[in-house]
């Protein structure tokens, strides 16, 4: 009795392994045919870093489920299993809550590319080249070449300026010039540089125009258009030129100043503004005592 219900249990159980890795093998090939066509299918879709991360996570999720179907086969309860599964995501999570908003900043920059590396740009704290694009980090350098790690939680929440997305940029600087100098030929001398630099372009044309009365300088507003690469080089070349031609033509440039007087009545020289105030009565007073006998003799 007991022989024949072991073979019996061997039977059914012997059955159901040989189904169970004939299944496993059979999902296995299945499973690499459908990574190789979701890699496939995203590689020219998304950024490197995002297409890997995706097809490994789906050969991760696909092998589990072919792991738990196979063992369900066989007659292995996985119910509880599962559980236990479950409960450990949750608390890995919660430990990692810090870590998965940077990962899940990480795959909305894959995905939506605000930037991408070789980008120069500005995060608000930091200003650089992007270097590489993590799940969970963002590499920069700065122009001085330190090397930032920004979590890419901040990054995908806050604002993001890119110098390098758009290929041509506006160049905005201002002249200041004396009120006695001749502001049209110093507009002159700026359109001449501009004419002279071939790295400034001629559409849209170059706005050079008198934009500001300040208190000591007429201001002239100078607005070019430059390749993105040239937006250092073009300000830089503009302001030594500027100057040297300014200093050529002698159109002064006005700077901030301060006028001392010197007064000889003030036992060291300087008057605070109480006693300024109180000389200028007192030398008020003996102007006009001084003017009111001239007036009495010649009535006499």
């Amino acid at each position: 009795m007991q022989a024949s219900n072991l073979v019996e249990l061997i039977s059914f159980y012997g059955l159901r392994f040989i189904f169970a890795v004939i299944l496993f093998f059979v999902g296995w090939f299945l499973i690499k045919f459908i990574v190789k066509m979701a890699e496939k299918g995203l590689e020219n879709k998304f950024e490197p870093t995002l297409t890997r991360f995706t097809v490994a996570l789906l050969k991760v999720v696909l092998i589990i489920l072919l792991v738990i179907t196979a063992a369900s086969t066989v007659g292995i309860e996985m119910t509880s299993f599962i559980a236990i599964l479950g409960a450990a995501g949750f608390a890995v999570g919660f430990a990692l809550q810090g870590s998965l908003a940077n990962f899940a900043g990480g795959v909305l920059l894959l995905i939506f590319h605000p930037f991408k590396v070789g980008d120069f740009i500005d995060t608000g704290n930091h200003m650089g080249k992007v270097v590489e694009i993590q799940l969970l980090y963002t590499i920069m350098n700065t122009r001085d070449n330190k090397r930032v790690y920004i979590p890419n939680g901040s990054l995908a929440n806050n604002s993001i300026t890119n110098f390098s997305s758009n290929e041509e940029r506006r160049v905005d600087l201002v002249f200041g010039i004396g009120y006695d100098d001749d502001f049209e030929e110093a507009k002159d001398i700026i359109k001449d540089i501009i004419a002279g630099n071939d790295k400034i372009l001629s559409d849209p044309e170059p706005v050079v125009r008198v934009g500001e009365h300040a208190d000591s300088s007429v201001n002239i507003f100078t607005r070019v258009w430059v390749k993105s690469k040239d937006v250092i080089n073009v300000n830089f070349d503009l302001h030594e030129d500027v100057k040297r031609r300014f200093d050529e033509a002698g159109i002064g440039i006005p700077y901030p100043q301060m006028d001392i007087h010197f007064d000889p009545q003030v036992s060291d020289g300087f008057a605070s503004r109480k006693e300024q105030l109180m000389l200028n009565k007192k030398l008020a007073k003996e102007k006009k005592a001084e003017v009111k006998p001239e007036v009495d003799t010649e009535k006499e």
